[in-house]
């Protein structure tokens, strides 16, 4: 994996300086026109967002229970890119709906959930920084919680009403709607996993030089 981050990064960038001309020449969306053309970045954001929650939870699941170091450097390296695309997505998608919707913000299921989940993620990191000893087993079980609540945003806008399009408006797109949005997903996919393999490994790194001095200490 480590071998594949620079590319990963190049071809991904070249992709994403690419994207705006390809967007721009998908045909507008009939009701909402020019400004539906912010999901193609605020969909594959917040699919990411979801994706980092289950990353950080299945990996802190094997840090608690199987109490490997390793999985607890990819919950932490998971977290953090959370909080990232979760970012990303809980911006672009207010500067849509002022625009489409006439409001910034709607207390439906999905928004407040998604918040939820992206202030866990912010809670999550806090308290591995400055939660002392112990706040890496606390913190993954904040995680588990946080992974728990991915089907509910995903399904809500299905199950209560919301402004939010049903789950089955993306693999109805027409073609030239759906070449842009899965173009710009994988450039931001390929971006997700070369960070998140960084990030990792700076993690395994620390952990290293950290095992190295406590060996010496003892020495």
């Amino acid at each position: 994996m480590r071998k594949l981050t620079t590319p990963f990064i190049a071809v991904s960038a070249l992709m994403l300086l690419g994207a705006p001309w390809l967007i721009n020449a998908a045909p507008y969306e009939s009701t909402m026109g020019l400004v539906q053309k912010v999901f193609y970045f605020h969909f594959p954001s917040a699919i990411l967002f979801l994706t980092s929650s289950i990353l950080c939870g299945v990996h802190s699941f094997r840090f608690l229970f199987r109490k490997n170091q390793q999985a607890d450097a990819w919950a932490l390296a998971s977290a953090e890119l959370g909080l990232l695309f979760g970012a990303v997505t809980l911006v672009t998608g207010p500067l849509w709906a002022r625009k489409a919707w006439g409001v910034w913000w709607v207390w439906d299921a999905r928004l407040t959930m998604s918040l939820v989940l992206w202030m866990m993620f912010a809670a999550y990191l806090l308290l591995r920084k400055y939660g002392g000893p112990g706040s890496d087993r606390l913190g993954a079980g904040m995680a588990l919680f946080g992974m728990a609540n991915v089907p509910f945003i995903y399904v809500s806008v299905n199950v209560w009403r919301t402004l939010h399009p049903m789950t089955t408006v993306v693999p109805r797109l027409p073609t030239d709607m759906g070449i842009p949005l899965w173009y710009c997903f994988t450039a931001f996919t390929m971006l997700f996993i070369a960070l998140l393999s960084l990030r990792a490994n700076l993690e395994h790194q620390r952990l290293r030089v950290e095992s190295l001095y406590l060996a010496e200490d003892e020495g």
